[in-house]
């Protein structure tokens, strides 16, 4: 059975990450999440615990769950939700890219730039090392959207460290 259904951010992520893994609990959801898209796209956990039921009872996923032990639910995509993911992935996105920065609403409304860039360039030297510790691990091999996705990471990071930079030596507000 299959249900039209309204498919969110939210909705494309646990199709491509089931895509990616096979099959996962909303657990394991929550963490692929956190160690892949999670780097770039902030979404409440909760909503990885129920878009896999909702996706499920419109089709989208297959539901399984354990006959023993814990009972967890495991999820898998249907045929009809390879069908959504490959349709939204082959949708041109000309949306400008969204920046929602604490740090850059602050300047904007007058914090210290000098004191801001310090604790800025801090964090954000931390992102890129991580990042970067990531990318050392790419052999070349398998989709490459990931790797492009961190390749996008490191250069927003390099950049941002770059503009912060700039305003640790300006002392004025």
């Amino acid at each position: 059975m299959t249900d039209e259904i309204q498919l969110t951010p939210t909705s494309h992520i646990v199709l491509g990450l089931l895509s990616m893994s096979g099959q996962a609990t909303p657990y394991d959801l929550k963490q692929m999440a956190a160690l892949t898209v999670g780097q770039f796209w902030t979404l409440p956990h909760s909503q990885l615990y129920s878009e896999p039921a909702r996706l499920a009872r419109a089709g989208y996923l297959t539901e399984n769950q354990e006959p023993g032990g814990r009972r967890r639910k495991l999820y898998s995509l249907t045929d009809f939700g390879r069908a959504a993911l490959k349709e939204w992935l082959g949708v041109l996105t000309p949306e400008p890219y969204v920046l929602r920065d604490p740090a850059l609403l602050k300047l904007f409304f007058g914090a210290n730039a000098h004191d801001l860039a310090e604790s800025q360039l801090a964090t954000h030297h931390q992102k890129l090392s991580e990042y970067e510790a990531y990318a050392a691990h790419d052999t070349g091999t398998g989709p490459r959207g990931p790797w492009q996705a961190l390749d996008l990471g490191i250069r927003h990071e390099r950049e941002t460290i770059s503009f912060w930079s700039e305003h640790t030596h300006n002392k004025t507000p």
